[in-house]
């Protein structure tokens, strides 16, 4: 049983460290990319409504969502700036 529980916490740390650098690289940015088309894709052909979910809650609160972009586009320039820091 510890067997299980230490090599299911080791590879949950592998694989964040491994997603979050392959994520940062050309490769990684189109490879999520082509994942968010398809989600996109099998949205509109399958008519999912989950995944749909978002659009509309943007649609049907227009400020609250600006003011959640705004915050997440300043977290991402604060973290790009933390992660020059750390060089």
């Amino acid at each position: 049983m510890w067997f299980w529980l230490i090599s299911t916490i080791v590879g949950s740390i592998l694989g964040n460290a491994a997603d979050s650098w392959f994520s940062d690289t050309k490769f990684g940015g189109w490879v999520y990319r082509k994942i968010d088309q398809l989600g996109t894709w099998a949205a509109d052909k399958l008519n999912i409504k989950i995944l749909k979910d978002e659009e509309l809650w943007k649609y049907k609160y227009p400020n609250i969502s600006k003011k959640l972009e705004e915050i997440e586009n300043r977290l991402y320039i604060t973290e790009k700036m933390f992660k020059k820091k750390e060089k």
